[in-house]
C-alpha cells in the first residue's frame, strides 16, 4: 500500500503510527504538543525513534466525553502542523478526523492518509472527499450505542457497511485499512474481546491498524492511570505483531518500536 512517498506491506510486519495530538484535551497528552514548536519537536522526536507515520489530530475524541469543535478551529490547529512537518520531514502523514472539511483542508495541506474514527459514517462527504483525492484511508469501527446482538458478529457486520460506503463512492479496497475501534462504544469485556479475536476482521480482506495505546481497558486492567500505561500498551503491541497487525498507532515510539522489533525476531525463527 502507497502512503505518501512510502511503500508499506500489508502483511509480514507491523508498522508504528506515533500519535500527534495538538489539541487542549486529549486524555492521555493533551495541551502537550499544541503549540507549533513543542509539536515540530515531538514529531521530529519521534521520527527518529522509528515511528513510519505520524497522526495528526485537532479534535479529541477521547471516549467518555470531549467537546466537539467547529471545523475552522480543527482546521487551525491541523493544516499548519501539516504543512510545517511536510517542509520538515519525509514521513507520511496522517490527519485523525471524521469531518470531510477538515479532511480537504488537510489533504490540501499534504496529508497522505484520512483517519476517520466513524468509518465514513459520521459526515456523508468524507467518502467522497477521500474517492477524489485518491488517498488511502483507515476506517474504525464505532457506533452510537453499545446495543449489539451478537458482539463481535456486529463489529464485523458494522465494518462491512463503511466498506460498502466506500465501495459506493468509489474508494479502492486495497487502499483501506481498518481499525476495529477499541475504546469506542464497547465496554471494558467487549475491548478485550475484540483486540483477543482480531482474527474475525480477516474476513473483511483489508489489513488491520490496533489503536490500544493508554486506553482504559488497559488503565481497568492494571488498575492504573493513562500516564502509567507503557507495559500495558506494549503487551498489546506484541499481541497485534502476533494477530499480523500492519499498524499500531502509540503515543510511546521508541518502545513499542522496540517490542515489534523483538516479536518479529521471535516469530521468525
Amino acid at each position: 500500500m502507497r502512503i505518501g512517498n512510502r511503500d508499506f506491506q500489508t502483511s509480514g510486519h507491523t508498522y508504528v503510527m506515533g500519535i500527534l495530538n495538538v489539541t487542549p484535551d486529549s486524555f492521555s497528552d493533551g495541551g502537550r504538543w499544541n503549540h507549533m514548536d513543542d509539536a515540530l519537536f515531538h514529531a521530529q522526536r519521534m521520527i527518529e525513534e522509528g515511528a513510519d507515520i505520524l497522526d495528526i489530530g485537532g479534535e479529541s475524541t477521547r471516549p467518555g466525553g470531549y467537546t466537539r469543535i467547529s471545523d475552522e478551529e480543527e482546521i487551525s490547529r491541523v493544516a499548519p502542523v501539516i504543512e510545517a512537518l511536510k517542509k520538515r520531514f519525509d514521513t507520511p502523514l496522517s490527519v485523525d478526523t471524521y469531518k470531510s472539511g477538515v479532511a480537504s483542508a488537510a489533504i490540501a495541506a499534504g496529508a497522505d492518509l484520512i483517519n476517520d474514527i466513524w468509518g465514513l459514517k459520521a459526515d456523508k462527504k468524507m467518502a467522497e472527499v477521500i474517492a477524489k483525492a485518491k488517498l488511502p484511508s483507515c476506517l474504525m469501527h464505532n457506533r452510537e450505542t453499545m446495543d449489539y446482538n451478537n458482539f463481535l458478529e456486529d463489529v464485523v457486520s458494522d465494518l462491512q457497511e463503511t466498506l460498502n460506503i466506500a465501495k459506493k463512492a468509489g474508494i479502492s479496497k486495497d487502499t483501506i485499512i481498518l481499525d476495529p475501534g477499541v475504546g469506542f462504544a464497547k465496554n471494558y469485556e467487549q475491548n478485550l474481546a475484540i483486540t483477543n479475536h482480531l482474527e474475525v476482521l480477516d474476513t473483511l480482506g483489508c489489513p488491520v491498524l490496533l489503536g490500544t495505546s493508554r486506553k482504559s481497558m488497559i488503565g481497568l486492567t492494571l488498575d492504573l492511570p493513562s500516564d502509567q500505561r507503557e507495559e500495558g500498551t506494549m503487551v498489546t503491541t506484541v499481541w497485534a505483531v502476533q494477530k499480523g497487525c500492519m499498524f499500531v498507532r502509540v503515543h510511546n515510539v521508541q518502545a513499542n518500536v522496540r517490542a515489534i522489533k523483538m516479536a518479529e525476531a521471535l516469530l521468525k525463527n
